[in-house]
């Protein structure tokens, strides 16, 4: 049985990599149930397209691919922008001169085959926890800062809303009739917020009902 807080995984996608048809659809239909998004790759090509246009928090690969060596794709992964991806390394008892060389690359986990679900779930949840404590301690601490730029009662209790309700790209997909909703509070007291929030750059809108939140400039603050 886990005794892991799983819920934590709905708020991470991750990259799985496998050639094997059969295999890839068992664990994806399991990981499907526990990510945010799992997106899946048969071959390096496939999977740095992934990549360069989503989101990837983690990577699970076979150690071995149809014509390529899995190692030789993460040791490209770790020279790259995205070589700060946690990655977990599935392979095969026979696969142990690879697997050296994967922990020569340092990477977090590794799954040997068959692939035990429990074991694997286990093993992603102990290495986004830490990222999502620290999340959760960056949220706290940009909800201080916020707070210090208001004074009216139900301005914080927006702030707090935009916060609890930024995704993965820290946009809040939102209006002011549904913040209204859900908080008692005026729209000339709402648009004086946004505004204020806006003119400092905290909080730009992108498109309809899309603002991003902008991290850079809370900490220059």
């Amino acid at each position: 049985m886990l005794t892991e807080n799983l819920d934590i995984l709905h708020d991470f996608n991750i990259l799985y990599i496998e050639d094997d048809p059969s295999l890839l659809k068992q664990t994806k239909d399991v990981l499907d149930d526990f990510m945010q998004h799992t997106f899946i790759a048969t071959n390096s090509k496939e999977a740095l397209e992934v990549l360069n246009t989503h989101k990837v928090d983690l990577i699970l690969s076979d150690i071995l691919l149809e014509d390529e060596n899995g190692i030789d794709f993460l040791k490209s992964l770790k020279e790259s922008h995205y070589g700060k991806i946690p990655t977990i390394l599935i392979t095969a008892h026979t696969d142990t001169p690879y697997l050296l060389e994967a922990i020569k690359l340092k990477v977090e986990s590794y799954i040997v085959k068959p692939i035990n679900l429990k074991e694997l779930l286990t093993s992603i949840h102990n290495i986004v926890l830490p990222i999502s404590q620290q999340k959760e301690a960056k949220k706290a601490s940009n909800l201080i800062k916020l707070i210090s730029e208001v004074s009216e009662g139900k301005q914080i209790d927006v702030i707090k809303y935009i916060i609890q309700n930024l995704d993965n790209e820290n946009k809040i997909h939102t209006s002011y009739t549904e913040i209204m909703s859900q908080i008692d509070i005026s729209k000339p007291t709402l648009v004086k917020l946004f505004k204020k929030l806006s003119d400092k750059n905290i909080l730009t809108n992108i498109s309809h009902k899309v603002y991003q939140f902008n991290q850079e400039v809370l900490d220059s603050l």
